[in-house]
């Protein structure tokens, strides 16, 4: 086996083990519409239609910062020791089972807003 051989099916391997361990899926497809983390619960919906099934998965405690009210760089509510407020936000699961040629989706809603899909494997015929 010659050293370019080898290199090449050293560069094939690397490549095969990024493939298998990288990120879950960021968007997918429904019909001509891309829906991406960062949509909200009703975008998600009207791309797609109605979920084959919906679950509470319960509640978070998030931490949202205000935008704006920057002085010379510095935040003025940072200053007087206050970075953001908390909120408690409804963690929502949402299926979408898209028939045995597709891969079912699996959603994750924090507070209305789509933060992760993960893919389940191929779908199945609904009765």
């Amino acid at each position: 086996m010659s050293s370019v051989t080898r290199k090449l099916a050293l560069v094939s391997a690397i490549f095969a083990l990024a493939l298998l361990a990288s990120d879950p899926a960021q968007a997918f497809r429904c019909g001509n519409k891309i829906v991406i983390e960062g949509m909200h619960e009703i975008q998600v919906r009207v791309a797609c239609g109605d979920p084959t099934s919906t679950r509470q998965l319960g509640y978070v405690i998030r931490t949202y910062f205000p935008k704006g009210h920057r002085r010379s760089g510095i935040s003025i509510s940072s200053r007087y020791g206050y970075a953001g407020h908390q909120q408690e936000v409804m963690l929502t699961e949402v299926i979408y089972n898209f028939g045995p040629r597709k891969l079912i989706r699996i959603l994750r809603f924090e507070g209305g807003i789509l933060r992760y899909i993960e893919t389940a494997g191929y779908g199945y015929l609904e009765d």
